[in-house]
């Protein structure tokens, strides 16, 4: 049993074969993206977009079976790699796919970047990905916020519409809610939304429709974001705003010109 060469093609292979084998396993990531907007896939092609490894969500119930699983079905764990993490290897695993020179990490229960987001009890919710909302976190929540995930979410928001659910579209109130106890979050994920709006009118393959389409989108999830009550404790980090840092630095690559503020 080997890996198939297609990207979009072996994440969903492996997703079903983990069904199988009981252990819930969803696509992050760019991959993520394509298998859940095919009327607009076209736009990863014209925005240069490629995809270079393929990101795994589970739950760490399941952890124990994953690393035999990736093996059984043609992956070599990269233990020389988890050891170099240390105690944050009980949240990830690493593997290769030595016939199609590409990577695949595993995460267990949260994704932990620029800013935390937690899977736990949401990953039934959509098939074979995580959910819409959760992959838009995924790519906004990152600070030095890089040029591949300004792509993925142009794309991801043209093909889906912003509601209150989570079947086909992105879920406002959850993302609303979850930002309204963080400022910190809810500071870099707006900020970044705003960028992406910037950034439409740079991509000239985009038509006048896509623009449209995404601004509106990014404009309506923005007015759902701040119509929200926060927290206190979301209202008390607010007067501190930058002067402390609220993030956790990672290893991105920034977009041009980006600056994180302080």
């Amino acid at each position: 049993m080997e890996p198939l060469p297609d990207f979009t093609q072996e994440a969903l292979r492996v997703v079903d074969l983990a069904k199988d084998r009981g252990i819930v396993l969803r696509v992050m990531g760019a991959c993520a993206v394509r298998i859940h907007c095919p009327k607009h896939g076209h736009l990863n092609d014209q925005l240069g977009r490629q995809l270079t490894d393929i990101d795994f969500m589970s739950y760490g119930k399941h952890m124990s079976k994953t690393e035999k699983f990736f093996e059984e079905i043609g992956y070599q764990p990269r233990k020389a790699f988890s050891y170099q993490w240390g105690h944050e290897a009980y949240k990830r695993q690493f593997f290769d796919d030595a016939k199609n020179k590409r990577h695949v990490d595993v995460f267990f229960d949260e994704l932990e970047m620029s800013h935390t987001i937690s899977f736990k009890g949401r990953l039934e919710l959509d098939y074979p990905t995580i959910t819409l909302a959760d992959l838009l976190l995924e790519k906004m929540q990152i600070v030095q916020l890089n040029e591949k995930d300004v792509k993925d979410v142009i794309v991801l928001l043209r093909e889906h519409g912003i509601g209150d659910n989570e079947k086909e579209t992105v879920n406002s109130k959850y993302i609303a809610k979850l930002l309204s106890n963080d400022w910190g979050f809810y500071y870099t994920v707006t900020t970044n939304l705003n960028r992406v709006k910037q950034f439409l009118t740079e991509y000239k393959v985009l038509s006048e429709d896509d623009r449209e389409h995404d601004a509106k989108g990014i404009d309506s999830l923005l007015r759902v974001i701040e119509e929200t009550p926060k927290a206190m404790g979301w209202k008390m980090r607010a007067r501190v705003g930058t002067r402390r840092k609220w993030y956790t630095d990672v290893g991105e690559v920034a977009l041009p010109g980006a600056q994180e503020s302080e």
